[in-house]
Formats: C-alpha cells, structure tokens, sequence
C-alpha cells in the first residue's frame, strides 16, 4: 500500500511554485507510478476541445491518444466530473481497451483553478479490484492539492 503521508509531501516539494501543468502532469504521473506495484500504467488525458481528452504526461505502456467524452471509463469522468473506481473493466459499458492486461482502473477529474475541468488522471492496473475508496480520496485531495491552488 501506498505511504500517502510521504507521497503528498514529495509531490507537494516537487511542484512548490510551479505553475506549468504539463510539468505539474509529468512529476505527479512519475510519482504516483512509482509509488505501489498495482499501477501498471498512469497518466493523464487533457481536455483540449469540446469533449475531447488527449493523452498527456504518462507511465507504463501505449496509451490511446485521443478519446471522447462519451467513451470508456475516462470519458465517463470527464462527462460527470465524478471519480470512476471500476473493480472489473470488463463489466463496465463502453470500456476502451487501450491495453489489454488492464484488469481494473481508478479515473479522478482534475480541476484547474479557475473549477474547470482540465484532465482526467488514469490509473491502471493488471489486477481485478485493485484501487480502494482511500486511493480515490486520497489521489483527489493530492490532485486538489497540485492544481486547484
């Protein structure tokens, strides 16, 4: 299990002053990959047009570069501003298999300062019901933290 204490404190050091979201993207991606074995991939998709996301900063594998707003499970986040914690991919409508060793997935919005939302943070793993309610409450108040102040 991830030590959240010690990852709010590295990632809070790392980005102090920073205001470059992309740089934001890539420290907190590199972070939080590294931080528990059940991540297989991790990384950001950017709102960059009327419900379209765009890969961002990443680790793990090929990502899909491009998905809709109606699509998946990140587009699924990003239509509801809600966080998705899906235990089975496999159960859930619409899922896109951008990997196929992606057993289950933890996908949180991402607001700016300004309270739009500028990406989905995606985290995959090769396990069923990997992710927990405390990975989402705490991965959250960690992105509120980075890019909301």
């Amino acid at each position: 299990m991830i030590d959240y204490p010690g990852l709010h404190k590295t990632i809070a050091s790392l980005t102090e002053g920073e205001d470059d979201v992309i740089a934001l993207m890539a420290t907190v991606t590199c972070e939080v990959h590294h931080a528990d074995d059940r991540f297989d991939w991790t990384g950001f998709y950017r709102v960059t047009g009327p419900e379209m996301l765009k890969i961002g900063p990443y680790q793990g594998g090929h990502g899909c570069l491009v998905i809709p707003f109606p699509r998946g499970v990140c587009g699924a986040c990003a239509t509801t501003g809600e966080v998705q914690l899906v235990p089975d991919v496999d159960a859930f409508p619409g899922h896109i298999a951008c990997a196929s060793s992606t057993r289950s997935e933890l996908v949180l919005p991402v607001f700016g300062r300004d309270g739009a939302l500028i990406a989905v943070f995606d985290i995959d793993s090769n396990q069923p019901g990997a992710f927990t309610s405390e990975d989402a409450e705490e991965l959250s108040a960690m992105l509120t933290s980075v890019f909301s102040h």
